[in-house]
């Protein structure tokens, strides 16, 4: 069931910038979104406009069916807007209890005491920090003093939580903990969250699903693996994982479909692969081709070049191999006294029917 959703929303700013360009998507009750791209792609401008701190030019975001700009223009206190932010330097009060920080939303809102004494202990336990009410922010590791920041948020019953890069802060340990922490917090509160971040690395490992961003468009909506196995155009192929990605055109000659890149040359596809109509390149994932010195076979893509070097990357090896013009990155898994194959090996290369896709530009 569909709780936040975008209707055709545009954002333009003073000076003619339009940072939001027909934005449509829906997140669903309890889900986790992770909204991901590169710095300007729009992701805080989306988010503002769910936290009602701004307007779209056009369109409507929908919360629970209201119109949000419909509840910012009738003034409604932030304790009654029904959606919660966490910002990535967690503005704790540093002088204050946990129980302090976690009330201040409900004293602005004129909660009765009894009330206030009642539900922050409650929600406090619900984050895991149960017994600290009286401790200081500055007694806490970074995680812990991210799960405040949520308690104070929770305080306000929202329908929607927003984590505007909640771990960019932290160094990359503390991320990968706190990451986990905000996972397992999520699924045990239910809550509908839009977790918007820059690094692809945290919204491929830990989200329901993934909206992918850039120049003010979604570009692709849809689980992780589906952004991975699928992308819909060149940017989600690149911005998601490492790829091969080739332009070029199709040409039949006989039976057989080719495949003509200014970079990669001339290549045979295999048998019964068909590109669908239209202007696409070629793309597969490192992880699908397989380094060998025997020619691949009908039911492949093959290819033949030279290796130009080797990277050891732990679990595997990241070969990068000179085919024409262009450079095709391998990963083949590591075994322990294997030699990595040396610079300037002649290797044929082969890529499974199943693992090529076909992109937009």
């Amino acid at each position: 069931m569909s709780l936040l959703r975008f209707e055709h929303v545009s954002k333009q700013y003073a000076g003619g910038h339009e940072a939001l360009k027909d934005v449509s998507f829906e997140a669903e009750a309890g889900e986790m979104l992770f909204v991901t791209g590169h710095s300007g792609a729009g992701k805080s401008s989306l988010l503002r406009l769910i936290h009602l701190s701004d307007r779209p030019s056009r369109g409507a975001v929908l919360l629970g069916g209201r119109n949000l700009s419909s509840i910012r223009r009738r003034g409604l206190p932030q304790h009654r807007r029904r959606v919660g932010v966490v910002f990535q330097d967690h503005r704790l009060l540093l002088d204050r209890s946990l129980f302090d920080n976690v009330a201040l939303p409900l004293i602005i809102a004129g909660t009765p005491r009894g009330e206030i004494e009642k539900r922050v202990r409650v929600i406090l336990e619900r984050v895991g920090l149960g017994g600290r009410e009286r401790a200081l922010p500055s007694m806490l590791s970074g995680g812990q003093q991210q799960r405040v920041a949520i308690a104070r948020t929770l305080a306000i019953e929202p329908q929607v939580l927003l984590l505007d890069e909640p771990l960019s802060n932290l160094d990359a340990k503390l991320r990968v903990q706190t990451r986990q922490e905000l996972v397992k917090l999520q699924r045990r509160l239910g809550i509908t969250t839009i977790f918007v971040t820059h690094d692809q690395i945290e919204a491929l490992t830990t989200c329901h699903r993934v909206a992918v961003m850039d120049d003010g468009v979604i570009q692709q909506v849809g689980t992780p693996m589906e952004l991975f196995d699928h992308p819909v155009n060149r940017f989600v192929a690149q911005f998601v994982g490492s790829v091969n990605l080739f332009a070029g055109d199709f040409r039949r000659e006989g039976d057989r479909l080719r495949f003509v890149s200014p970079k990669l040359g001339t290549v045979a596809l295999p048998a019964g692969v068909e590109p669908p109509a239209g202007a696409f390149d070629l793309a597969f994932r490192p992880h699908a081709v397989s380094v060998a010195e025997a020619p691949a076979g009908e039911r492949d893509l093959a290819l033949a070049g030279a290796v130009e070097s080797a990277e050891f990357l732990g679990e595997f090896l990241r070969y990068e191999i000179r085919v024409g013009e262009a450079l095709v990155i391998a990963d083949v898994p590591h075994a322990r006294g294997r030699a990595p194959i040396a610079d300037g090996t002649a290797v044929a290369l082969a890529v499974p029917a199943s693992e090529l896709r076909f992109v937009s530009a």
